[in-house]
């Protein structure tokens, strides 16, 4: 099973990526954890990164391909995987999808975690605490979102149009979005 998670930052994309890789054997693959070990090790790949992240902005289209290509690539030989933070721009999902199909790495599915604005304002208030950069303030806050809304949100239409979209209601309890996730994916046709 390979599937992409889109949602806001604080959607539950990180929580919900375990939970399905967990459940369908394969492996989370998650841009954000990618690019926090790259800048916490200083590689040139985190020194690139960092303002961006700090600032709450998106990183490049060609770094992103570059920490997700390889990540993504080695997961869909070894059986599948549940990607999350990446694709974050219309740009990076037609790239990477001109570069999966040959690769034979699509997604099968792609499920949008839908959270309202201020839910997602609480939530990632409440896991700055836990010491993540791009979480410390209320500005941040706001350019993330403003960020997600411009930039990542386009992306719904992209999925929908191959008809491997599903959307989920991620302002409930964990284990509910996890089981309507479950369900929503089965109804994706297959490829």
């Amino acid at each position: 099973m390979r599937i992409i998670l889109l949602g806001a930052p604080g959607s539950g994309k990180g929580t919900q990526g375990k939970a399905l890789a967990e459940r369908f054997g394969v492996r989370h693959v998650s841009t954000g954890d990618l690019l926090r070990k790259h800048i916490a090790e200083g590689t040139d790949v985190g020194r690139a990164a960092a303002p961006y992240v700090e600032r709450g902005e998106l990183v490049p289209d060609e770094l992103m391909l570059q920490v997700a290509g390889t990540a993504v690539g080695d997961a869909a030989r070894e059986g599948g995987y549940v990607l999350d933070g990446f694709p974050r721009t219309l740009a990076q999902a037609e790239r990477a999808y001109e570069l999966a199909g040959p690769a034979d790495v699509t997604a099968d599915a792609v499920v949008y975690l839908a959270v309202p604005d201020d839910v997602v304002r609480e939530r990632l208030t409440a896991r700055a605490v836990d010491g993540r950069v791009d979480d410390a303030d209320g500005d941040v806050i706001e350019r993330r979102l403003r960020v997600f809304h411009d930039e990542t949100e386009p992306l719904l239409d992209f999925y929908r149009n191959r008809g491997i979209l599903v959307t989920v209601d991620a302002s409930r309890p964990p284990d509910e979005v996890t089981a309507a996730m479950l369900e929503a994916v089965k109804a994706v046709p297959e490829a």
